[in-house]
């Protein structure tokens, strides 16, 4: 039996995989993508670097995918990682010690720190943030169709060192990722029966705002930051905008 599988979710990320599958190696005792419908060749790319893979049709939801990852292995243990993130040195010696230690009474986090088109984030929407997620399989259980997170009853620990989260790299990307989250918060809300009014749209969008850009000091990371923002004001009345729409529709 397997002691640690690194579990990673992805669709078309054949630029990251190879260096995501060869960075997860120095932890793991498999690696196992599940893969969500890529048309690029990240399938291929994957099981050349060694990994196992794994084929779940996308349905818009995260935690649905993360679920079904843990079926993908016998490991005792599971790290999730996405395909942009690497774990740094100090990280990958705290799994090893984690993993020697094999204390069943814990689960645990790492930091994360993101860059976004060349920069390295310290504030802002994309301040540094820890993330459960290294845990004894039969213990965890994600939930959340977007912004997804796990349920582990299990005491929580940090890990020394972080993960680099290369997030995004172009524009594009950006706006695929604003519209895909924003519309599936949306339906995702509506089925959970929350309901918007037009005057607490804006009040959302602008408290916001005002978290990321003076509670966390956005405007510390210049004018990428402030952009990042801005960009985080439109994100969140998209997404209330669109919850609009949709109760709108179900009273039709």
């Amino acid at each position: 039996m397997n002691q640690l599988a690194v579990l990673i979710l992805t669709k078309n990320e054949e630029q990251n995989i190879t260096t995501a599958v060869q960075n997860a190696q120095l932890v793991a005792d498999e690696v196992i993508v599940i893969d969500s419908g890529s048309t690029d060749a990240t399938r291929e790319l994957a099981m050349k670097a060694g990994a196992k893979v794994a084929r779940r049709a996308w349905n818009n939801d995260f935690a649905a995918q993360r679920n079904f990852a843990l079926e993908q292995t016998t490991a005792e243990w599971v790290l999730y990682l996405d395909a942009d993130e690497r774990l740094n040195e100090a990280l990958v010696q705290g799994i090893k010690k984690a993993m020697a230690a094999d204390d069943r009474t814990k689960q645990y986090r790492l930091e994360r720190k993101s860059v976004a088109f060349g920069q390295e984030f310290s504030y802002g929407v994309l301040y540094p943030d820890q993330v459960a997620r290294l845990f004894l399989r039969t213990t965890v259980h994600w939930v959340g169709k977007v912004h997804e997170h796990p349920e582990c009853n299990l005491a929580a620990v940090n890990l020394p060192g972080y993960a680099r989260h290369y997030t995004y790299t172009s524009w594009q990307q950006w706006e695929q990722k604003f519209s895909q989250y924003t519309s599936i918060w949306a339906q995702n809300a509506y089925e959970n029966g929350k309901h918007i009014t037009l005057p607490a749209i804006l009040g959302h969008a602008l408290a916001g705002f005002g978290k990321m850009f003076l509670v966390r000091q956005g405007y510390r990371d210049g004018w990428l930051g402030i952009y990042m923002c801005c960009n985080h004001f439109f994100y969140t009345l998209l997404k209330y905008l669109k919850l609009y729409e949709l109760q709108g529709k179900g009273k039709a």
